[in-house]
């Protein structure tokens, strides 16, 4: 009965849409409102009320994957409508604590990469796009098919840079090489890309080789703290920051800094929040280890203390929450072989992952910016306004 008592209180206020709860013991009740239920939340049993306390993400994530809750309607309208309620358990302090200590040392950031990463690059080609991006797409149209929109994001973010021929490129983080490789091909850039995951750069190199691409591209297996006294003319870094931890973000626009040559200008493109840094423990366990999403206004302030110039900031937000829509889609038209390969387990927690990122873009718990930044006066040599980031002035190298 106690038990009972707890979910009615935890549950009761969590939503802002009709939702039916199917207890353990039989029971069934209605909460968010009047109306034929969106989504129904059955417990098989009851989850511990000390382990929903401790960390209430990882409990209740812990035990969708284990099948002990099922949802019957959209994972993502269910997680959407507990962000908006502001006495949801997603937004009231206690439960909100007891996040692992996280560690970013060289080793641990490895480390932290390949488990996510190194999953298998045949895993990822089954459900993102061929040019196997794996950050926010830009949908130009919106019919934009999302291969397009991928392409359209990398193209979107070179532009930025407005870059000259001939000049070279630091890419951090680069994935699987789709934005390096089209700066070497389409913009006549000379570049380098840099990753810990081993799967990724196993790929990219073979991409270099196969393409007739080595006299202009290179790929490193190694850390972005690890370059020396290599300066570039420009840098992109994408879906990169809201890796490296609270404590190494100022380490991180200072490496950008110093890796960026007299006048270099550079995009820094991946997930914030405006209102303020934070971290989730089931990410943290399961997807992320060792993930922090800064602030808004956090990045900026790095930005501006290690001396780099803020030019231009865009919010890509819609944006994001689209492509992961996308990608949940692809991922459950191949979530048979996919559950083949990884178990029903995994197959659960990564649904539920790719539903939670877009239900927590839509309500604007999570954004995902771009930062334009230049180090000196570079941005003197920026247009004066923003249409050249639109034109279509790739070059045929």
């Amino acid at each position: 009965m106690l038990e009972k008592t707890f979910y009615r209180s935890l549950l009761s206020h969590s939503f802002n849409i009709p939702i039916q709860v199917n207890y353990w013991d039989g029971t069934s009740e209605n909460y968010g409102g009047d109306g034929t239920p969106d989504v129904t939340i059955t417990f098989k049993e009851a989850i511990p009320m000390h382990d929903v306390t401790r960390n209430a993400s990882i409990a209740l994530g812990e035990a969708y994957m284990d099948g002990k809750i099922e949802i019957d309607g959209s994972i993502q309208k269910l997680i959407r409508s507990a962000y908006e309620s502001a006495e949801s358990f997603f937004n009231v302090s206690k439960f909100k604590k007891f996040m692992p200590k996280q560690s970013h040392s060289e080793k641990k950031s490895q480390k932290d990469i390949q488990s996510h990463y190194d999953v298998g690059n045949d895993f990822y080609e089954m459900w993102l796009d061929p040019t196997l991006t794996y950050s926010c797409a830009y949908f130009q149209n919106e019919d934009d098919t999302l291969e397009q929109a991928q392409i359209n994001k990398v193209h979107h973010i070179i532009q930025k840079l407005n870059p000259e021929p001939g000049k070279t490129l630091l890419d951090i983080g680069c994935g699987w090489g789709t934005l390096m490789l089209t700066a070497a091909k389409e913009y006549g850039l000379k570049v380098v890309g840099i990753t810990l995951s081993q799967e990724q750069y196993n790929l990219v190199a073979k991409r270099i080789e196969d393409e007739g691409l080595s006299d202009v591209a290179e790929v490193r297996l190694e850390d972005y703290r690890e370059l020396g006294d290599e300066t570039y003319d420009y840098i992109t870094s994408v879906g990169m920051f809201e890796h490296v931890g609270k404590a190494n973000l100022k380490m991180y626009f200072e490496r950008v800094n110093h890796y960026l040559k007299p006048e270099g200008v550079a995009l820094l493109h991946g997930i914030t929040r405006q209102q303020g840094g934070a971290t989730n423990g089931w990410l943290d366990k399961y997807i992320f280890p060792g993930g922090y999403v800064p602030g808004m206004t956090e990045n900026l302030q790095h930005i501006v203390d290690c001396g780099l110039q803020v030019d231009d900031v865009e919010t890509l937000r819609r944006h994001y929450q689209k492509t992961t829509e996308l990608w949940d889609v692809n991922f459950n038209a191949a979530r048979e072989a996919i559950e083949d390969k990884m178990g029903t387990r995994f197959t659960r927690m990564w649904d539920l992952y790719l539903q939670a990122c877009a239900a927590s873009f839509e309500s604007g718990n999570i954004d995902v910016m771009q930062y334009l930044v230049s180090k000196g006066p570079s941005s003197r040599n920026l247009p004066m306004t923003r249409e050249y980031m639109y034109d279509d002035n790739t070059v045929n190298a």
